[in-house]
């Protein structure tokens, strides 16, 4: 498994420090909300070009904004490696923000929330690297983790197989120990973990076991 950690909940004030304690991850996940499409509000690109500074890690980065076709550009040239946005943000517009997003050379996500039908994708899945499911409501840390969720990995994983798909299953939310095991066995990739990896004392060794689980 891939381990993405969110940092949302670390210590910004030593932030450095932080970055460098989750450095055993492939990956670094990146929360930006707008206060908009979802409640809360966290940072927007400067953060990435910050860290950028500090860590060679690959940028995860998740956009849960309104109107994503229009800020993908600067998340792109900030460092994001890939670029998820929510399908309910503009559902109308989502072909042109994947093509957008592949066009400026980074990978393209797409992200759904708890409630949304995980079919409403399938017009997109031959076009997609990644599909981010949120296994908890977007915009709050600390949640539980939602178990519906896993019947939605299942069904992307089997029909990733069948058609030969190239897109990764990530999940985010309420992911520990227990909760990745199921992640893994129903057929996703990537883990985004946050408080429980933040709590952690020795955060190498508890992200070393959530890669193995």
């Amino acid at each position: 498994m891939i381990v993405s950690p969110s940092f949302l909940s670390a210590d910004f004030d030593s932030l450095e420090t932080e970055i460098l304690s989750l450095s055993k991850a492939e990956w670094l996940h990146f929360d930006v909300m707008d206060g908009k499409f979802v409640p809360a509000t966290t940072y927007d690109e400067t953060m990435l070009k910050r860290i950028k500074t500090i860590s060679k890690q690959f940028f995860d980065c998740h956009l849960m904004i309104v109107e994503p076709i229009k800020h993908v550009q600067e998340y792109i040239d900030a460092g994001a490696d890939l670029v998820t946005f929510h399908y309910e943000a503009d559902p109308d517009s989502v072909k042109q923000t994947i093509d957008l997003i592949h066009s400026l050379g980074v990978k393209a996500g797409i992200s759904i929330k708890p409630a949304t039908d995980w079919q409403v994708l399938k017009p997109y899945l031959n076009d997609l690297d990644l599909i981010l499911i949120m296994s908890v409501e977007p915009g709050k840390g600390g949640q539980g983790f939602l178990f519906n969720s896993l019947d939605k990995i299942r069904n992307l994983a089997d029909l990733r197989e069948k058609h030969k798909y190239r897109y990764l299953l990530e999940v985010d939310g309420g992911v520990n120990f227990e909760t990745g095991k199921l992640v893994r066995e129903a057929g996703g990739d990537i883990i985004v973990v946050g408080s429980f990896l933040i709590n952690q004392k020795d955060r190498s060794q508890t992200i070393e076991g959530l890669s193995r689980v």
